[in-house]
């Protein structure tokens, strides 16, 4: 027995030091979703939670299951003492630390852009209430400030007021491409909501 109590222990150490990636698996991807909502690598708004959780969920998942073998391959060439299960968990445990190292450096990135998003959604709120408050119909003025956004595309976007029918909305269309702003009356009258949502077909 006392011949075999090493052994025991060796192999105890061996699994404790192959017992890293999975702890981190679940620490990580929370953590990288908690990322994307404050430094999004895409788009012009953090990404929300849920999305977020399933793009980092399925960065690992592909760090540990397709690359994780090729690394732990090529590190046990190098390093022959080390178990298969502990040469895994360490290409599996640097992986996923990449994963997170790229999420922040494609946010940091992406930073610039979403930047100038920001400011351009500034620039057409404000432009856009300065002409609702001075030119629209005399029913939808008071409503200058309360007035939401959609964005169609680059640098292209469509603001809504109220009036007082709350089936008729005046809108704008902003393009902040221009200097200052230009601004085009919409004749449709349909809120932004309506106006995004997919017509129904029968």
């Amino acid at each position: 027995m006392a011949s075999d109590e090493p052994l025991w222990r060796s192999r105890l150490r061996w699994r404790w030091r192959g017992a890293l990636q999975w702890p981190l698996f679940l620490g990580l991807t929370i953590a990288d979703a908690l990322l994307l909502g404050v430094l999004p690598i895409a788009g012009d708004a953090g990404t929300d939670l849920v999305p977020a959780l399933l793009l980092a969920f399925f960065f690992n998942l592909l760090a540990l299951a397709v690359v994780a073998p090729l690394v732990s391959m090529r590190l046990r060439r190098r390093r022959r003492d080390l178990p298969k299960v502990v040469a895994d968990d360490y290409a599996g445990a640097a992986l996923l630390g990449l994963v997170t190292v790229g999420f922040l450096v494609g946010g940091i990135l992406h930073r610039p852009q979403l930047k100038d998003a920001e400011h351009d959604l500034v620039v057409q709120q404000v432009a856009a209430r300065r002409f609702i408050a001075t030119r629209a119909p005399r029913e939808f003025r008071p409503a200058a400030e309360t007035s939401d956004t959609i964005k169609l595309g680059d640098d292209y976007f469509r603001t809504c007021v109220p009036g007082p029918n709350p089936k008729r909305w005046f809108c704008v269309f902003v393009d902040t491409n221009e200097s200052p702003p230009g601004i085009t009356v919409d004749t449709d009258r349909l809120s932004n909501l309506d106006f995004s949502r997919p017509a129904m077909t029968g």
